[in-house]
This record gives C-alpha cells, structure tokens and sequence, in this order.
C-alpha cells in the first residue's frame, strides 16, 4: 500500500557555504513519523562556490529524488514549485570611519531635499502669512511657528517610518517596509523565471 506525501516547498531559506542541504530545510513534509525523519535527513544539493549567493530549487527535482529513494510514496505538492537558498557568506566588517561618511552624505542629502522641498512650496513665506494671520504682526522670521514646525517635522518622519533607532514603535509595517517587501517578492520572482529558463536551455541543448 503507498504511503501519501505531502510536500510544501518554502518559500526562501538561508544557508552556509559548503552545506550539504537536506530536504527538511527546503521543505515542510507532511507524513508518517518514521518517513518524514528519513525524507528530512535526504541530501539534496551540496552548495559549493561555482553556487555563488543564490540556488533555486525546483519542487520536481525534489519529488524526484524522493522518487527514486522510496519509488512506493506518493507524493503530493501543495504551495509553491521552488525554493531560493541563499548563501550566506561572512559579513565584511565596516570601519567607524566608513559609517561616518556614508551617514554625513545621507544627512546631507536629506537635508539639502527637504530644504528644496520648502523653497519650491514658499514655506517660509506661508509661514510669514500665517503669523500674520494669527497675531496681525509683519515677522520676517516667525520662530514661533517654525522651531514648533521643525520638531514636528522629524517627529513625523519617525512615525512615517515607524521606528526609533532599532525599536519599532508599533506592529504595523512602515511603508518604506512594504516597499522593500514588494522589491524583494518582485525580485525572488525574476530569480525564479531566470533559473527556469536556464534549466529549459540545458536541457534542450542535451
């Protein structure tokens, strides 16, 4: 009597160099104890350099080696046709001085946009209106509304991004979050079609 398998690859998974990745990494197996243990101990890729950072694995490779290991399950997909491994190479550390340069070109950066921004809106000008309008007095520099303004400014722009150094402040994805998940999703995408197109051209030319 076959024994049903049910198979879900995952969606990415991170590795180290020379690994030897077994299929309880890749993928969530749904089965009887005793085979699930020995589907999970299965080898399926050995990472080596030629690899580089990323691997894609395609869930028919998968149901294939099981196949030939144990050709009396029957196995069943659910979900997603491949993994991305990523390889995860040691992490170069960055000097102080490094650090220091980059986040004085952002700040000047950042600064020199949003002082663009309130030149072309005439910032200091609807404020020198606003004054106006408030106390009836002329104030070439109405400090009373930009200094409160200006702190407003960078209270906003923490809670637009939702977070405080490394502390978020609440559950809610910022949007700069959302984006970056939509990047990455987009990308996995392309890496995805490419590794499938390479796959069909090795084996049209075999």
């Amino acid at each position: 009597m076959e024994k049903t398998v049910y198979l879900r690859m995952r969606h990415r998974v991170q590795v180290n160099p020379s690994e030897t990745v077994k299929i309880g990494q890749i993928a969530m197996i749904i089965a009887q104890d005793d085979v699930k243990a020995q589907l999970e101990d299965l080898a399926i890729h050995q990472v080596t350099m030629s690899d580089r950072n990323i691997i894609v694995i395609d869930v028919m490779r998968v149901i294939a080696h099981i196949s030939r290991q144990y050709p009396k399950l029957d196995i069943q997909n659910v979900g997603p046709a491949q993994t991305i491994i990523e390889v995860v190479f040691k992490k170069k550390r960055y000097s102080l001085l490094f650090f220091a340069v980059v986040w004085f070109l952002l700040f000047i950066g950042a600064a020199l946009a949003i002082m663009n921004f309130h030149e072309d809106v005439s910032m200091r000008q609807v404020h020198q209106n606003l004054f106006y309008m408030l106390t009836g007095i002329r104030d070439e520099k109405p400090l009373l509304l930009q200094i409160p303004y200006s702190f407003g400014l960078g209270l906003g722009m923490v809670l637009f991004f939702n977070h405080l150094f490394r502390k978020r402040i609440n559950e809610e994805p910022s949007p700069l979050e959302v984006e970056m998940f939509n990047y990455q999703q987009d990308l996995d995408q392309y890496v995805i079609m490419h590794e499938n197109k390479e796959s069909m051209k090795n084996i049209d030319e075999r």
